[in-house]
């Protein structure tokens, strides 16, 4: 079941990365200064996004499992081509109606 996303900005997020839209990800979803970590540690923003989600050996989709915090944090069924399905826990800085920072990793069991 994929839960109902109520932040605009996030659902933008989800649609972006779920489309393979790499253009509209970076032009139309985050901010310019847009930042982000994985579990716990920060992260090249540009190069893992395109590693991890948009690159073809990639292929990065999320299913939202759960959103709190008014849609501002997920536990998502993240699946790409290179390391499968795995629970993750997505949460959401919103700058106006772009993301500044998002930080993702593995969610607790």
């Amino acid at each position: 079941m994929t839960a109902s996303v109520s932040d605009p900005v996030v659902r933008k997020f989800v649609a972006a990365v779920n489309a393979g839209d790499k253009d509209a990800f970076f032009a139309d979803v985050l901010t310019e200064d847009a930042t982000m970590s994985d579990d716990g540690s920060e992260r090249d923003l540009a190069a893992w996004t395109e590693k991890e989600i948009f690159s073809p050996q990639a292929n990065g989709r999320m299913e939202v499992v759960e959103a709190s915090d008014d849609g501002r944090s997920l536990v998502v069924d993240y699946t790409n081509d290179t390391w499968g399905t795995m629970r993750t826990r997505w949460i959401f800085t919103v700058a106006g109606d772009h993301v500044s920072r998002f930080e993702t990793g593995q969610a607790p069991s």
